[in-house]
């Protein structure tokens, strides 16, 4: 790989270039074969990967697909030696530019780390030192690896942190990680990884905990600084349409296994494992439809037009106050109308800040209204002041013609059970010390419903419904898998009967499969049960799949609102299609007809 010219001005450093040089000609950067990694674990002896084998040249990009747990991670982390205390390869080769890294000194593999192999890791906020500045986290990299000198270190901070797109650098390089927002924070992770401009790159979910804009805007960040370096990319995702928009080549893992090989088109189009198929399956796409296409549909004749503050054709907004249309007919109420909401955050000695500013939409019965937008657009803070969780500053709520905003004590315990809520990570909000018939029964025990009996006979019931086994009944969330615990929070929602459920970002923290899992239960049900869903989300494909009607807001301002099916294939309002050109693998086309996994 070239070197900087900055780089050779110390004599220092010349014993680092011998360990620079490219892989001789036609030997891949980085070969794993036949690798075999463990875990001690109190049971015994886990097998995380088993005899997993691999190949990525210098300069190209190689991604890794597989749920959590398929041994994704825990194979690239064998290849930089930072596997956890309990973790050890058993066998195999890891050879990276000709050397055995599988029983390297750890004193020779510490060099290699950072100056030849860089690490971007998936959650920025716990991988940056909160209490050490960013330009002085950076600045250790450097000088570890002898890439800078104490009298130029800051100059080449800035230099790095403006290659990684970060604005104002020489600002931020003074502000600590919780001043930035979680895309700055990630650039600052890619800037510590490619500071050294490494040969390899190991991108280990650099962008499942961000937007889909700013998802996109770091991986075009990364992509470009490995195109000018000439480094290599391994990445680590549970992504498909990533996968497949970043990578020429896909390896895809299951159980500690690779169950397929190959190029990245080749394995979308003609997937030949049983769990690749699957995957592919269950990838949201944009190009599918909703999951019950019929069961709400507007009949013929009702364009399906736009909320409140949506552009007209010329791009001016027109005045508020209209509630989404484009919904069928109705001789009934909806079920919820708001109306103007707004919320204002007073700042010191600054402008206010509006949270939500006119906020005006409708949730027919028996239907699934979506509200999307990135991070801090206001989609939580309007579901919230929904379910009473925040008082709004302005506007209206009603729940079948009812003010909520005004409702009477013997009111609101009404309202309280008929309108529930499914938040993101299922593990934070289900009470650690509480089993899964307490967690489900929690809701029956408050508002006195049945003896002890019936009530177990109704948390059974409502496990049998989420396709729980009734032998969890008594295990903790710690015992089980993302995809059960978000199944217990959908049972608990359930228990009180309610006619809305709102779900803040249900299926965000969840692999593909999962994910699938979850959205065709929360469809059986609303078919089941008549249920009306509120579904907030920043990810258009999963929405596409859940919705009938779609809002989308941006800087607390609904600025486009129409059924999911005039959203995805007429979106009017800049901000929607910009969306919609951002999701990794938008292009990537899925059976309609195929059945979810």
């Amino acid at each position: 790989m070239n070197q900087h010219p900055e780089q050779t001005e110390n004599s220092e450093k010349s014993e680092m270039t011998e360990m620079s040089t490219k892989p001789v000609q036609g030997e891949p950067l980085l070969k794993i074969t036949d690798l075999q990694v463990a875990f001690s674990t109190m049971h015994g002896s886990v097998q995380a990967v088993d005899n997993a084998s691999m190949e990525l040249a210098a300069g190209s990009t190689l991604a890794i697909v597989g749920e959590s747990g398929s041994g994704k991670s825990t194979t690239a982390m064998a290849a930089i030696g930072l596997l956890p205390g309990n973790g050890k390869v058993t066998g195999g080769s890891i050879r990276f530019d000709g050397q055995e890294l599988v029983g390297m000194p750890e004193s020779k593999l510490r060099r290699i780390r950072g100056e030849q192999i860089g690490l971007v890791p998936q959650d920025p906020m716990s991988n940056l030192n909160p209490v050490s500045k960013i330009g002085t986290q950076i600045a250790e990299t450097l000088l570890t690896h002898r890439q800078a000198t104490k009298k130029d270190v800051d100059q080449k901070v800035v230099a790095v942190m403006e290659q990684a797109g970060i604005p104002e650098a020489a600002r931020r390089a003074k502000q600590y990680p919780h001043e930035l927002s979680g895309g700055l924070r990630q650039r600052a992770l890619i800037a510590i990884a490619l500071a050294c401009r490494p040969q390899l790159l190991i991108a280990d979910e650099p962008t499942s905990a961000l937007d889909v804009t700013v998802q996109q805007v770091i991986l075009d960040q990364i992509g470009e600084m490995t195109q000018e370096l000439g480094t290599a990319v391994l990445l680590i995702t549970h992504d498909l349409g990533l996968a497949a928009e970043r990578a020429q080549n896909l390896v895809v893992m299951h159980r500690g296994l690779v169950v397929e090989t190959g190029p990245a088109e080749q394995l979308l189009n003609d997937p030949q494992h049983p769990y690749t198929q699957s995957l592919v399956r269950a990838a949201p796409s944009v190009a599918a439809v909703r999951l019950a296409p019929d069961a709400f549909a507007a009949p013929s004749g009702t364009s399906g037009s736009h909320a409140a503050g949506e552009p007209t054709a010329d791009g001016d907004r027109p005045s508020s106050g209209t509630a989404v249309e484009g919904a069928p007919k109705r001789t009934a109420e909806p079920l919820v109308t708001i109306t103007d909401l707004t919320k204002v955050y007073p700042k010191r000695g600054q402008a206010d800040f509006y949270a939500t500013r006119d906020v005006t939409l409708e949730i027919p019965r028996g239907s699934t209204v979506s509200i999307v937008g990135e991070s801090g657009s206001g989609k939580t803070t309007t579901a919230r002041m929904l379910l009473k969780l925040i008082e709004p500053t302005s506007g209206s709520i009603t729940f079948e013609g009812k003010d909520v905003l005004n409702l009477n004590k013997a009111d609101l315990k009404d309202f309280r059970q008929r309108v529930q809520a499914v938040f993101q990570d299922p593990y934070s909000s289900l009470n650690p010390m509480f089993t899964v018939g307490r967690i489900i029964e929690e809701p029956l025990v408050a508002y006195k419903r049945g003896n002890a009996r019936e009530r177990r006979e109704r948390v059974l019931k409502l496990m049998d419904q989420v396709a729980l086994p009734a032998h969890m009944f008594r295990r903790y969330p710690a015992e089980l898998s993302g995809g059960q615990r978000q199944r217990i929070a959908i049972a608990r929602a359930l228990a009180l009967n309610p006619d809305l459920i709102v779900c803040d970002e249900p299926v965000s923290a969840l692999d593909v499969l999962v994910q699938a899992q979850i959205l065709d239960l929360l469809k059986d049900l609303q078919q089941e049960l008549g249920l009306s869903y509120l579904f907030i989300s920043h990810d258009l494909a999963v929405v596409r799949l859940i919705s009938d009607y779609v809002c989308v807001m941006k800087d607390g301002e609904l600025v486009e609102a129409a059924t999911s099916e005039e959203i995805f294939t007429n979106p009017r309002h800049p901000y929607t299609r910009k969306l919609l050109a951002s999701i990794p693998g938008n292009e990537l086309e899925i059976d309609a007809d195929a059945e979810v996994a």
